[in-house]
């Protein structure tokens, strides 16, 4: 008799070990803002401390600057006295004026005509910037703005504009923590939208262009100007122009054509804070 057949024990299975997810690329190290000057500190301290995430001065402002350290040791963030040589290489310019903080960069939000609307309640002048290309120019800009209580500047989408960055918060001297800073896409549409509740003021030369002082006489309460410069070699463009509702010029000798975007930019803001427009 034959024996009986056993079933046959089934081949274990071979599991496959799942692989481990592949690394996850180092996250890039957040890149820090250099502010120099005691002035331009000071006042990012004074509106934003928490934004600072280092600092750095020399012996001869170690006195000036007890409260900001004192500060970020409460924070646990390092602060430290160093030679000239090394601040210099830190500011990544001698022109440091003895003192440089590292902060996050302050972000530029999008440009809302709704919120355009509200601002437009407060009666103050609006400051619009089509192109102004160097960084100087935007500094000196803000500063006079700053000096002058206007509360914010809007920057068009011009690939040439100049935005918030190390050069010009060095030139502003502590102007950008008082400025509201917006970015205008699809910037003649923004301005056609504004029209409602600003009367939008180009400034360039040529014959469509008032002299200044028939702007200052005929200033509305109805509607704040909204003051539009342009790029400092281009002026403004052809689509901007159309989109203001009037152009002005400053009339000079004409031994030479016209002044520097941020010279132009602090004769206008005067008038208009000669008019009571722009003060806080």
């Amino acid at each position: 008799m034959p024996k009986p057949t056993l079933p046959r024990k089934p081949a274990p299975v071979r599991t496959r070990r799942a692989s481990p997810p592949p690394p996850r690329p180092p996250e890039e190290p957040k890149k820090l803002f250099r502010v120099a000057g005691l002035a331009a500190v000071s006042a990012l301290f004074a509106h934003a401390p928490d934004r600072v995430e280092r600092l750095f001065f020399d012996d001869r402002l170690k006195g000036d600057v007890g409260e900001f350290c004192k500060h970020l040791a409460r924070a646990h963030r390092p602060y430290r006295l160093v030679e000239g040589e090394e601040l210099a290489r830190i500011a990544g310019t001698p022109m440091h004026g003895g003192v440089v903080a590292l902060m996050g960069p302050r972000p530029v939000p999008l440009f809302d005509v709704e919120a355009a609307k509200g601002w437009a309640r407060d009666g103050r002048p609006l400051l619009i910037l089509d192109g102004v290309g160097n960084p100087h120019n935007l500094g000196a800009i803000v500063r006079t703005a700053a000096f002058f209580g206007m509360p914010r500047i809007v920057v068009s989408d011009h690939p040439g504009q100049a935005l918030p960055s190390e050069a010009s918060y060095r030139v502003a001297e502590g102007g950008f923590e008082w400025i509201e800073v917006w970015r205008a896409e699809r910037f003649a549409t923004a301005l056609k939208r504004l029209k409602g509740v600003y009367r939008v003021v180009g400034t360039a030369l040529g014959p469509r262009a008032w002299p200044l002082s028939a702007l200052q006489k005929d200033l509305r309460a109805d509607r704040p100007v909204a003051l539009v410069l342009g790029n400092e070699e281009e002026g403004l463009p052809a689509t901007t122009l159309a989109a203001c509702d009037e152009v002005v010029m400053l009339p000079g000798s004409g031994r030479v054509q016209s002044l520097n975007v941020a010279a132009t930019a602090a004769i206008l803001i005067h008038a208009l804070a000669g008019t009571g427009e722009a003060a806080v």
